[in-house]
C-alpha cells in the first residue's frame, strides 16, 4: 500500500488532542465548513458528482477527523475538563447538523442532481446514496417553517444534551458505588480470578481486602458464584438502581430524563408528520412499519414462551430440591442457574478462563477471518496511544493494506461500560482520486492481566470480541467508495447487527475453537471432555434468555409507539412483563435508568434490531453449516454481498443475494434450542 493512501488516511493523534483548545478549535472548524457550504450551494446552479457531493463528503470528513477522537476519549479515558469541553461543544454540533439537515438550498441542490440527465452515469452506490441523503433531509425536518422549525432545532439540542447527560449519570452513578471486604469468609464460593481482581483493585487503592465494583467483570462473577446472599442482594440491589430514585445519590436520577426524552422525541416526530415515534425510527430500517415490529416480536414470544417457562421449572425445582430454596429472589437466580449449569454439564465459564489468553483468542480470530474472507492482520508497534493496551492492526488482502482498527480491550476506571465498535475513518474516494481507507475502533470492557499471569477471557467475553470484531469487519472490508453508504453507514439499523452475531457462531464451532483456544501456560488445546461440556451447556437457560431479549426489545418499542403525556414508564415495562416475563424481578428495580443503549445511544424504537438481526446472521451460518464452516467460497460469498456493499444497496436484496431466498427464523429457533 503506497504511503499516499495512508497519508489519506491519517491516525488520530490522541496525546495532541488540547482540552483548552477544543471548544474554539471547533467554533473555527465549523464556520469554515458554513461558508463552504453556502459557497458550494451558490455556484451549482446545475450540481454533478464532483461538484456538490465529493466538497460537501469532504467537509463532513474534516469535522469527523477533528471530532472522532474526543468523542472516543471521551468514551474511554473520562476525565472532568474533557467532559466540561465535550459538552459545552455537543450543542454546537447538534445545532451545525440541525441547519444542514434543514438547509433548503442544499435539498434543493441533491434533487436537482437526483432528477438531472447526469445523474443516469452514477454508480448504484452513488445513487443509493443521493436517495438516502434526500430521504435523511426530509426526516430533518428539511420542509418545515416558521416555529415548527424553530421547535424541531430546539429539542434537537435538548435531546443532544439529555443522551450525553444519561450515560454521564450511568457512569458517575456505577463509578461512585464500591464495596470493600476485609473478611475472607464472605467471599466463600468467588473463583480464584474473581478474588485476584478484586485484591488487585483493593491494593490500586491503597486498601486492604477485596474491592467489589458494578463493572461487569467485577459484578457478574459475585451474582453467579458468591455463596453470601447478602453480598448478591446488596450488588443486584445497586446495580438495578443505578441512576434512579431508588438507590445511591439522586443527583444521578434518570427517571426524569427518561420522561423528557420520551416526550421530545414524541413532539418530534409529530412535527415530521408521524404518529409516534416508533414509526419515524421504522422509516429508515428493514421493518415496513411498526405493527410488523410487534408481531414479530410477539411471534417470537410465543414459539419461546414455553420452553422459557420450562427452564424456570427446572432452575426452581432444582433449587428447592438440592438446595432447599423455597422462593428464588431475583439476586438468586443466576447463582442457582450456574450451580445447576454446573450440576447437569460439570462445567462453569471458570474453568474455561485458563484456555481463553487474550493473544491466543486473538489470533484464532484472524484466522477465523483470514481463513474466510482471505485477509491478513498484523499488530503495529509504533502509534500515538492513550493507554497502554491500547493495540492497533492492520489488515491487508491480496499483499494490500485494506484497513485499520484500534483493539481497548480491558475494563478500567473513567472508561464507560459495556463493548462497542465505531468508525474512526470511512472508506471513500478522494476528490483527488487518492482512496481513504476505513478505521474503526473496537472497545472491550473484558477482565483485566492480574498479577503476572495474562487476560484470561470467559467464553461470554471470547463472544463479545468476535462480535464485536463482526460490525468492524462490516466497516473494514467494504469495497464502497461513497462514504454515506461505505461501510457501516447507510445500513439499515435492524440489519447492523447481522455481521456481529454471525461471527459470534464460530465461538461454539470446534474446528474453529482449535485456533481459538489454548491454555494459557501449556498451549494444550480445550480438552475434549470440556469441549463436549461447553457445547452440550450451549443453550442452557436460552428460552428464558430469548424472553428476557424479548421483553426488553417490546419494551422500548412500545414505549416509544404508545407514548402520550403523563405515561409511566414502569406501567409499560410491568405490562409487557405481565404478558411475556417468566420471572417478574422485585418492585425496586430500575434497570430502565441504566438502559444507555434507547436512552444515550442509537437504539431508541430499534432494540428489535439485535432479534432482527439474529434471524439473519442464524440462517445466513446455515449456509456454512450445509457447506462446512470454513468454507472459503461461501466466505468470499459473503464478503463479497454482506460485507463489502456497506449500506449501498438494501440489506434485504443482499440477505436475499447470498442466501438464494427470503429470511426464515427456523435458524435462530434451532440454533437456540428452541422447538418452534
Amino acid at each position: 500500500m503506497s504511503e499516499s493512501v495512508w497519508a489519506a488516511t491519517s491516525l488520530p493523534n490522541f496525546t495532541g488532542v488540547d482540552v483548552a483548545s477544543i471548544e474554539s478549535d471547533l467554533d473555527a472548524l465549523l464556520e469554515v465548513n458554513k461558508k463552504a457550504i453556502d459557497t458550494c450551494v451558490s455556484e451549482n446552479a446545475n450540481p454533478t458528482w464532483e461538484s456538490l457531493v465529493l466538497p460537501l463528503d469532504q467537509l463532513h470528513d474534516d469535522l469527523n477527523n477533528f471530532w472522532s477522537p474526543i468523542g472516543h476519549l471521551n468514551s474511554v479515558k473520562d476525565t472532568p475538563a474533557l467532559r466540561a469541553a465535550y459538552n459545552a461543544c455537543l450543542p454546537k454540533l447538534t445545532q451545525f447538523y440541525t441547519d444542514l439537515g434543514q438547509n433548503k438550498a442544499l435539498y434543493q441542490a441533491y434533487k436537482t442532481l437526483a432528477d438531472s440527465d447526469v445523474a443516469k452515469d452514477l454508480t448504484p452506490a452513488q445513487t443509493e446514496a443521493l436517495t438516502q441523503t434526500i430521504r435523511d433531509f426530509e426526516l430533518s425536518g428539511v420542509g418545515l417553517e416558521g416555529d415548527a422549525k424553530k421547535r424541531y432545532g430546539e429539542m434537537s439540542q435538548r435531546l443532544s444534551e439529555l443522551g450525553s447527560q444519561f450515560g454521564e449519570n450511568v457512569l458517575d452513578a456505577t463509578q461512585a458505588w464500591s464495596k470493600l471486604i476485609t473478611d475472607e469468609n464472605e467471599l466463600a464460593g468467588l473463583p480464584e480470578s474473581a478474588l485476584a481482581q478484586a485484591k488487585q483493585m483493593a491494593e490500586a487503592k491503597s486498601q486492604p481486602g477485596w474491592l467489589f465494583t458494578l463493572d461487569f467483570p467485577s459484578y457478574i462473577p459475585v451474582m453467579n458464584y458468591a455463596d453470601n446472599a447478602e453480598l448478591r442482594e446488596e450488588m443486584y440491589r445497586a446495580f438495578v438502581t443505578r441512576a434512579s430514585d431508588q438507590g445511591g445519590d439522586i443527583k444521578y436520577n434518570n427517571a426524569p430524563l427518561i420522561d423528557e426524552i420520551l416526550s421530545l422525541r414524541h413532539e418530534m416526530a409529530q412535527i415530521l408528520g408521524f404518529d409516534n415515534y416508533a414509526e419515524l425510527s421504522v422509516a429508515t430500517k428493514m421493518a415496513e412499519n411498526g405493527q410488523q415490529v410487534i408481531d414479530f416480536l410477539q411471534d417470537l414470544a410465543e414459539k419461546s414462551k414455553s420452553s422459557a417457562e420450562q427452564d424456570l421449572a427446572q432452575l426452581t425445582a432444582f433449587a428447592k430440591d438440592e438446595n432447599g430454596v423455597e422462593k428464588l429472589n431475583a439476586w438468586d437466580m443466576a447463582y442457582y442457574a450456574e450451580k445447576l449449569r454446573q450440576h447437569k454439564y460439570s462445567i462453569s465459564q471458570e474453568e474455561l478462563r485458563p484456555y481463553f489468553p487474550m493473544n491466543k483468542v486473538l489470533s484464532g480470530l484472524f484466522h477465523v477471518a483470514q481463513t474466510l474472507f482471505g485477509v491478513d492482520i498484523r499488530e503495529e508497534k509504533e502509534f500515538d496511544s492513550y493507554n497502554n493496551d491500547l493495540k492497533l492492526f492492520t489488515i491487508s488482502k491480496d499483499g494490500e493494506d485494506i484497513s485499520r482498527f484500534y483493539l481497548d480491550p480491558y475494563s478500567r476506571e473513567a472508561k464507560r461500560g459495556g463493548a462497542w465498535m465505531d468508525s474512526c475513518r470511512t472508506r471513500r474516494r478522494l476528490s483527488d482520486n487518492r482512496l481513504q481507507l476505513p478505521i474503526a475502533y473496537l472497545v472491550c470492557n473484558f477482565t483485566p492481566p492480574i498479577g503476572d499471569k495474562p487476560a484470561l477471557l470467559t467464553h461470554d467475553e471470547v463472544t463479545t470480541l468476535f462480535h464485536e470484531f463482526g460490525h468492524g469487519l462490516h466497516h473494514m472490508l467494504t469495497q464502497v467508495e461513497v462514504s454515506s453508504v461505505s461501510g457501516i453507514n447507510g445500513v439499515a439499523w435492524d440489519a447492523v447487527e447481522l455481521p456481529s452475531q454471525f461471527m459470534e457462531n464460530w465461538c461454539y464451532e470446534p474446528e474453529a475453537l482449535a485456533h481459538i483456544a489454548g491454555h494459557y501456560e501449556t498451549g494444550e488445546p480445550l480438552p475434549q471432555d470440556l469441549l463436549d461440556k461447553m457445547l452440550a451447556a450451549k443453550n442452557f437457560q436460552s428460552g428464558m434468555q430469548m424472553m428476557r431479549q424479548l421483553e426488553i426489545s417490546l419494551f422500548d418499542f412500545r414505549l416509544h409507539m404508545e407514548y402520550k403525556k403523563g405515561i409511566s414508564v414502569q406501567s409499560v415495562i410491568d405490562d409487557v412483563r405481565s404478558k411475556v416475563a417468566v420471572t417478574t424481578p422485585p418492585e425496586f428495580n430500575r434497570f430502565q435508568t441504566s438502559f444507555s443503549h434507547v436512552f444515550a445511544g442509537g437504539y431508541a424504537a430499534g432494540y428489535y434490531s439485535y432479534k432482527w438481526a439474529e434471524v439473519l446472521s442464524a440462517d445466513a451460518f446455515s449456509k456454512f453449516e450445509e457447506d462446512g464452516i470454513f468454507n472459503a467460497d461461501t466466505g468470499a460469498h459473503f464478503r463479497d454481498t454482506i460485507l463489502a456493499n456497506g449500506g449501498s444497496r438494501p440489506a434485504a436484496q443482499l440477505f436475499a443475494e447470498f442466501r438464494g431466498r427470503e429470511p426464515s427464523t427456523d435458524a435462530l429457533l434451532r440454533h437456540s434450542g428452541i422447538a418452534a
